[in-house]
């Protein structure tokens, strides 16, 4: 039986980045990255590679059914799905989710993840939204700046928190979440008349004097990443440390942070590869987010009207309630091209650094 420890899935994914860093210009084709890169990280993982019961490798339920590159059972049923892909292929096709997602509703398999080695995208194959709507995280091992969240996100899929269906837990918050802030600023971005009365009541303004201040107001509502605990045997008394109230929060971050703290100092042209599209947009240094002539005060209001643009618009959804549709957290959706490594990054690296700024 192989057992999960923290710090020794903390040394796999240092191993393995030096290793990702080797290879990168090398073709090693999907096989090569399977037993280099990923089987190493499942092992970490908990999951035992060589019991065939436990992990099973071009799974089918049927002999006529199209193989999924591992299969993770619990108690005999298979409970994730993973489709590899060759280290440096992107995993922006849709076609590779689509069919595993497929697949795995119609065998009963809630979880799927794609990966090519480095970047792990998490999806729920039985949520009832679109493709895209299906993803619940992405992390990548060789960024450096976001080792805790891949950290916290990869201990979800450990045989013990999958056994406790922590997953579906906090699925069911994100897509709760999700909703709700789409709701909430679609409320206040429509001017709900209900919303008016409600703050004419508390706070004694006129509707008139509400309503302008709303169209002033960058409301952004982000939720904290959960980050799984484990029981800890030891019998040393465990000592909470003080809160810092001056700690800065995921959520207070906004672009206007990054500029006036010199983290973005002249205008930053961000991209994403969407559906096959090449999106591009453009932070100004009046801290707004370009986008197709359009200027937006949040990247992810940027990031709901490229989606958008795409995927065209439903009726009666607008740029000012766009949300509704297509909610979308701007820093993991828009990358920028960093200039000290030539890398392609999220745009959550730099609000990171800014927090990092902050907390010293």
């Amino acid at each position: 039986m192989t057992n999960f420890s923290k710090s020794n899935l903390i040394e796999v994914i240092k191993k393995l980045r030096d290793r990702i860093i080797k290879l990168s210009n090398k073709n090693i084709g999907e096989q090569n990255t399977k037993s280099t890169l990923i089987d190493p990280l499942l092992t970490s993982l908990g999951w035992d590679v060589e019991e065939l019961e436990e992990v099973s490798r071009e799974y089918k339920r049927k002999p006529q059914d199209n193989p999924v590159d591992y299969a993770l059972f619990m108690f005999r049923s298979p409970c994730l799905f993973i489709e590899a892909k060759s280290l440096g292929k992107s995993m922006n096709d849709r076609k590779w989710i689509s069919q595993t997602l497929g697949y795995a509703t119609v065998v009963g398999v809630e979880w799927c993840v794609l990966t090519n080695g480095d970047e792990y995208r998490i999806y729920n194959s039985h949520a009832t939204v679109d493709v895209e709507e299906k993803l619940f995280r992405v992390v990548s091992l060789t960024d450096v700046q976001t080792t805790d969240y891949t950290v916290d996100t990869l201990i979800l899929l450990t045989k013990d928190k999958m056994s406790e269906k922590l997953l579906d837990v906090y699925w069911k918050s994100h897509f709760i979440d999700r909703r709700v802030k789409s709701t909430l600023e679609d409320l206040i971005k429509n001017e709900d008349s209900a919303l008016i009365r409600s703050l004419k009541r508390h706070s004694e303004l006129s509707g008139k004097d509400i309503k302008e201040s709303l169209k002033r107001a960058d409301i952004q509502i982000n939720y904290p990443i959960y980050t799984p605990q484990f029981k800890t045997h030891s019998k040393k008394p465990t000592i909470k440390k003080p809160k810092e109230k001056s700690k800065p929060k995921n959520f207070e971050v906004e672009i206007g942070n990054l500029i006036d703290s010199g983290i973005i100092t002249e205008q930053l042209e961000i991209q994403k590869d969407y559906l096959s599209q090449k999106l591009k947009a453009l932070i100004r240094l009046d801290k707004t987010v370009e986008f197709n002539g359009e200027k937006f005060h949040s990247l992810s209001a940027a990031a709901a009207y490229a989606r958008m643009s795409v995927k065209g618009a439903p009726e009666g959804i607008t740029k000012e309630n766009v949300w509704r549709k297509y909610p979308t957290n701007g820093w993991s959706f828009w990358k920028y091209r960093d200039t000290a490594s030539n890398k392609i990054l999220v745009m959550d690296v730099l609000r990171q650094k800014y927090l990092k700024r902050n907390r010293s």
